[in-house]
């Protein structure tokens, strides 16, 4: 029954990811945390930071460390092949019809309508990571609830990343240092 249960829910998960790995960080973390209860918050802010540090896209980086995490090799196998079952029937589907039909203004209209629908979806989820970051997944958002550790590395990893273009995998690297060092004093 759990693998049927890690199958059906990556198969809606890579369904309705529209927008990339970063659209389907919401979707995971509502199957794995809120509905099934595979994960805690916590151990999800885990996950999202290993699918994104491994190579491949992040959906089928977490699809395969949740599968992993909750039946083994056949639980990986199982959610990942669910993940990208979906993309690899709509693509071919849409590819067909992109390659008759690619002029046309209606297409081009229906395009430029879901960009604002990802960037939403993207937005919400990181708001979701930080206020995590922030205050450690409370539902009360206050000063003495505040995670400054949290929040300095994140400031310093968004300065470092928008006013001096650093390597996003250096900036991962230096937030992982900064972090196990204040982890050790400590202060995180």
């Amino acid at each position: 029954m759990t693998l049927l249960q890690l199958f059906l829910s990556f198969v809606q998960i890579g369904l309705f990811s529209v927008g990339g790995g970063y659209a389907a960080i919401p979707l995971i973390r509502n199957q794995t945390v809120e509905v099934h209860h595979w994960l805690t918050a916590g151990q999800f802010m885990d996950l999202a930071a290993i699918a994104e540090m491994t190579p491949g896209p992040i959906a089928v980086n977490g699809a395969t460390f949740v599968g992993l995490r909750i039946a083994g090799v056949p639980g990986a196998v199982i959610a990942t092949f669910g993940c990208i079952l979906p993309s690899l029937i709509i693509v071919s589907l849409l590819a067909c019809v992109y390659r008759k039909y690619r002029e046309l203004p209606m297409l081009q209209s229906v395009l430029a309508s879901l960009r604002p629908a990802v960037v939403a979806l993207i937005f919400a989820a990181g708001l979701n990571m930080l206020l995590q970051i922030a205050f450690g997944g409370q539902s009360r958002i206050a000063p003495d609830n505040a995670q400054w550790a949290g929040i300095a590395l994140f400031a310093a990893a968004f300065a470092a990343l928008r006013k001096w273009k650093t390597n996003p995998i250096l900036t991962m690297l230096l937030c992982g240092a900064g972090g196990l060092a204040l982890g050790l004093l400590g202060l995180f």
